[in-house]
């Protein structure tokens, strides 16, 4: 690389700011925040909470660990959404039970 031409650098915060400038990263964003972060939140805190790591809860599930890695990926790009059913399956799989309530 030419010392002379090294792109600038930018922070962590910087490039979050630059992206969310972006009307529709910014609409997508806050769609994800919304639905998507949510469930990822949930199922991320119930397997540290159990102490597991992603084989092991892809064991109790009776899957493989790229499965729990795919569904947790999905969960934090909002694309495929898993269903409840595989959700409430993983969360199990941590010694916890999914609950969903209508307000």
């Amino acid at each position: 690389m030419n010392p002379e031409r090294t792109p600038p650098t930018m922070t962590h915060d910087e490039m979050i700011a630059k992206m969310l400038s972006d009307p529709e990263v910014r609409a997508e964003y806050e769609r994800l925040e919304r639905e998507e972060f949510f469930w990822l939140d949930i199922v991320l805190n119930a397997r540290r909470a159990a102490g597991l790591t992603q084989a092991q809860v892809a064991e109790r599930m009776g899957t493989q660990a790229p499965a729990v890695a795919r569904l947790e990926r999905a969960l934090a790009t909002g694309k495929p959404s898993p269903s409840l059913a595989t959700l409430r399956k993983y969360v199990n799989a941590c010694g916890k039970e999914l609950v969903v309530t209508c307000r």
